[in-house]
């Protein structure tokens, strides 16, 4: 019997290729995106492509709905927005700061909300794309600071996540996926997107009960917080 995994940003970049290599992997992929059409064409014909807007309460409530319960073996959230980078320390506009935290906080906690019961019956995977620029311990920068923030405060959704629901048989786990040669990371980032995917899927894959609550790196390093 084959795996379910669902993905929300699955539309472009790191979303699109997870959803690519574990269609051909032979899993059930439920690609969850803004523009379920536009997607359409990007994705292969048998993945199950759905509306989602992580920002959007009802769209998220109407997925759940729609899945009903249905056992989830792998859930990554990875809907997310760069927002504005100044290149030096400087507080972000409102409306760009909250459009950053509601899309990459708000939306995996809601996510995580709605789904992790159907991924803890499965005994399933939740990974929360992060990023080192979220490592307090590891960063090194002062640009992006709507960035920084969000993913430092996705880092203790999963944590809290962690604690919730990995008693109820689910593993949640934060990844970095490497700088990727996305539209987000640049024509100059370092790691290739395949590259990056099929490092992400092995540290899914290896992923255990002492896993849960951790935040690793394409090539499962642990980093730290």
């Amino acid at each position: 019997m084959s795996k379910t995994v669902l993905i929300a940003g699955a539309s472009r970049g790191i979303g699109l290729e997870f959803a690519v290599q574990y269609a051909a992997e032979g899993w059930r992929v439920i690609a969850c995106c803004r523009s379920p059409e536009q997607a359409r064409g990007w994705l292969p014909a048998d993945v199950d492509v759905q509306a989602l807007d992580v920002t959007d309460p009802e769209s998220v409530a109407a997925l759940g709905w729609h899945l009903d319960d249905e056992p989830l073996d792998l859930l990554i959230c990875n809907a997310g927005v760069f927002g504005p980078d100044t290149g030096s320390f400087a507080a972000p506009g409102d409306a760009a700061f909250d459009e950053v935290m509601h899309t990459n906080v708000l939306g995996p906690m809601r996510l995580i909300q709605v789904l992790a019961p159907s991924v803890a019956q499965a005994k399933g995977v939740i990974a929360v794309l992060s990023s080192k620029m979220g490592s307090i311990y590891e960063t090194s920068g002062a640009d992006a600071l709507a960035y920084r923030c969000s993913k430092a405060a996705s880092n203790m959704v999963v944590k809290a996540a962690a604690n919730e629901y990995g008693p109820q048989g689910a593993t949640v786990i934060a990844l970095h996926p490497g700088w990727v040669r996305t539209e987000m990371g640049g024509p100059n980032a370092l790691v290739g997107v395949s590259e990056s995917v099929e490092g992400l899927r092995q540290v899914i894959a290896d992923a255990g009960a002492d896993d849960n609550g951790c935040f690793l790196d394409y090539t499962g390093r642990n980093l730290s917080w």
